[in-house]
């Protein structure tokens, strides 16, 4: 299927945001970066939150949507699943390889994220070192990693062909330090990860607002922090 307009993606340079841009980098359509600054309080804004009402990012309108009317999808997970369906590509061929890919989806999306991102937050950014947190999500990611590990053992990629779960998969990987994960300790998942950046879409896609990103210290702003953790409604 050709895209004639391009998609429109709200994005900001996270494990979450680079699965889109990896997927249209990998699907070589045209779209159109909308940067949402999470530190400043850019998922907040009106316009935003009519086309991703959880407040998070990634979100996108697609001008070409089903019947040729325009739609808006937010969740990362469905936007990965959208595009799939739409185009055709690296989400399976048939009902069992879907059913794989979804699996591992479902894994990265319910697991892994929120997983890592609470090892990351507790152990990187909260006010006071926390040492149960520190140990549960570090440790939980440990067992995560493990369980990715040994699912790579016979396999190029997590669901058989390379897919929309790798593609979930690849930003959190990334940030391995930050979850205090060695992949040295996971030997085929530390060939998996290399296979990946040797892909030009994921190692474009991975780095696609990553300079934008770095203007902005979250480390050491107290007030892009309040922002970013401590709004629970708007």
């Amino acid at each position: 299927m050709n895209q004639t307009k391009p998609i429109e993606l709200h994005f900001w340079a996270t494990p979450n945001g680079w699965k889109i841009t990896v997927m249209l980098e990998e699907l070589g359509v045209p779209y159109e970066l909308h940067y949402v600054n999470i530190a400043t309080g850019d998922q907040f804004k009106p316009d935003f939150l009519k086309i991703a009402p959880n407040n998070r990012i990634p979100a996108i309108i697609d001008p070409e949507g089903p019947d040729g009317e325009p739609i808006t999808v937010f969740e990362s997970g469905a936007i990965l699943q959208y595009l799939g369906r739409k185009f055709g590509k690296y989400y399976g061929s048939d009902e069992r390889s879907r059913v794989e890919i979804e699996q591992w989806l479902m894994w990265q999306m319910g697991g892994l994220g929120p997983m890592a991102g609470q090892a990351h937050h507790f152990r990187g950014y909260a006010p006071e070192k926390v040492e149960y947190a520190i140990h549960r999500y570090t440790n939980e990611c440990n067992r995560l990693y493990g369980v990715l590990n040994k699912r790579l053992v016979d396999r190029d990629y997590v669901a058989g062909d390379y897919s929309i779960a790798d593609m979930a998969i690849i930003g959190w990987i990334k940030r391995h330090e930050r979850q205090g994960q060695d992949l040295a300790d996971f030997s085929n998942l530390k060939a998996w990860f290399e296979r990946m950046l040797a892909r030009p879409a994921v190692a474009k896609g991975i780095e696609i607002g990553v300079e934008m990103r770095s203007k902005t210290s979250l480390a050491d702003d107290k007030e892009a922090q309040k922002i970013l953790f401590g709004q629970t409604s708007q």
